[in-house]
């Protein structure tokens, strides 16, 4: 079976599994994805526990997700005084939007223990859990098997690697149906102050390579990418892109099956909808959810790409 065809990576796979925008007021943030056609699965607080059979206790944020048919987006809040939580608020401070970047992999343990001996010093495995409804009625414990590493380690962001072991209950087909045709997760763009240092470190964290590409590096997954530009040549790989502060991650590049429903969409919601190229509009967020999409027809790339 073609990776195209399955949400979880092999063995030896890895996968750009889903990305985060971190948001201070969820309900403004669900009301302005429903206005842009996206479909969202209910707000859900997650748990977790450090040990095999260890009670699961608040972790301190809520999501809510738009699932795609490759990967999803997910946008997280917080909802209790927990040092998850803290890292969630810090960063909202610092600009709305994207902040996590998610990795699938088939065995956690081992990427935990592989970023162990790569001197990544990786926090305990964290084991996450959250209630999703079925569409039979009830509900099931999702349940997944998460990496990460101290705050600072990887600046750009929340850096992590995740197992899936509930595929079913998180992709459901009602929820991959959206208006406005998104599809899929393709890659995405940081802007760093040092392009080959940023990537060349990621590499070492996912265990794959990174090439020089025109003005900036490119690593690929064996689904996803990431491109790595400095703030000053980002207008060119992202037009019209407003930088905070480098580091940061300056936007994230969908497929859509169906642009103009895409941009119709876009536009009735209040968002800013551009045609950057042929085949590729540049979606600008509105602020409760804070960012740029790049949304590419079907065989078409991000500017970035080149």
């Amino acid at each position: 079976m073609a990776y195209a065809d399955r949400q979880l990576p092999g063995t030896d796979e890895l996968f750009l599994d889903h990305i985060a925008h971190f948001v201070p007021d969820m309900e403004a943030a669900g009301a302005a994805l429903e206005g842009l056609g996206y479909r969202l699965t209910p707000f859900t607080h997650q748990q977790n526990s450090l040990k095999p059979g260890e009670p699961p206790t608040p972790a301190g944020t809520a999501n809510r997700l738009v699932m795609l048919r490759r990967g999803y987006l997910e946008f997280l809040t917080s909802v209790a005084d927990t040092p998850l939580a803290q890292q969630l608020q810090a960063a909202v401070q610092r600009y709305v939007g994207l902040h996590l970047l998610a990795f699938a992999v088939g065995d956690a343990e081992a990427a935990w223990k592989r970023l162990e001996q790569q001197g990544f010093a990786p926090t305990p495995l964290v084991r996450l859990t959250r209630p999703v409804e079925l569409p039979e009625g009830g509900t099931e414990e999702a349940r997944f098997s998460v990496v990460r590493v101290p705050p600072g380690t990887m600046p750009e962001g929340r850096i992590q690697m995740l197992t899936h072991y509930t595929e079913s209950a998180v992709w459901q087909e009602r929820w991959m149906d959206h208006p406005n045709r998104i599809e899929e997760l393709h890659d995405v763009l940081l802007a760093v102050e040092d392009p080959e240092e940023a990537a060349t470190r990621f590499a070492r964290f996912l265990d794959r390579t990174a090439e020089k590409n025109g003005d900036g590096w490119h690593l690929e997954t064996d689904r996803g990418a990431l491109t790595f530009v400095t703030p000053d040549t980002l207008p060119a790989a992202l037009p019209g892109a407003a930088v905070p502060s480098a580091p940061f991650m300056a936007g994230y590049s969908l497929v859509s099956g169906d642009l103009a429903a895409t941009a119709h969409h876009f536009l009735k919601g209040g968002g800013a909808a551009e045609e950057i190229g042929a085949g590729v509009l540049k979606l600008t967020l509105p602020a409760p959810l804070g960012g740029t999409q790049i949304v590419c027809a079907r065989g078409q790339r991000a500017p970035w790409r080149g």
